[in-house]
């Protein structure tokens, strides 16, 4: 099977930094030839300015990928960085995938995700690929049941 490439950008709080390379490797072995354009400690942003660092490195990095990937984790739903993400990359028209971490939990969900995603699901490789590929709507919770369908209608500004 040829490796699918799928461009993502993944939106996290710091603490989730070895999620990142979990979530790379698990879809690497199975079909996805991953490709992310993400600030971590790979690939550090050392600006200090938030108007700058918003404009400058999140924006365009959102702007080449084709999916905005939510980590969702305790403490995601605190972050204004990972709300500005998601609400950027809606206003883009970009695919929004939230993905449970281990030992997260519903009330782990940023507003703004459940506001705007595509899908949410679990750590599961060929879930996840569906959902970034546009090939799954799936609304999981962060214990992997399914979730009501829901009917977001998603605008371009």
């Amino acid at each position: 099977m040829t490796d699918q490439v799928c461009n993502v950008f993944i939106s996290h709080i710091n603490e989730d930094d070895a999620d990142i390379a979990a979530l790379k490797e698990l879809l690497s072995k199975n079909g996805c030839q991953f490709r992310d354009s993400s600030v971590n400690s790979s690939n550090p942003n050392d600006a200090n300015n938030p108007d700058y660092i918003k404009s400058q490195i999140l924006a365009p990095r959102i702007q080449w990928a084709g999916t905005l990937v939510v980590l969702i984790s305790p403490g995601t739903h605190e972050s204004e960085w990972v709300d500005w993400e998601i609400a950027y990359a809606q206003k883009l028209g970009k695919r929004i995938v939230g993905v449970w971490t281990h030992g997260s939990k519903d009330s782990d969900l940023p507003e703004k995700l459940d506001d705007y995603a595509h899908a949410i699901v679990g750590w599961q490789s060929d879930v996840i690929i569906d959902a970034i590929n546009g090939k799954s709507d799936a609304w999981q919770g962060s214990t992997g049941e399914s979730k009501p369908e829901r009917k977001i209608t998603h605008y371009k500004c």
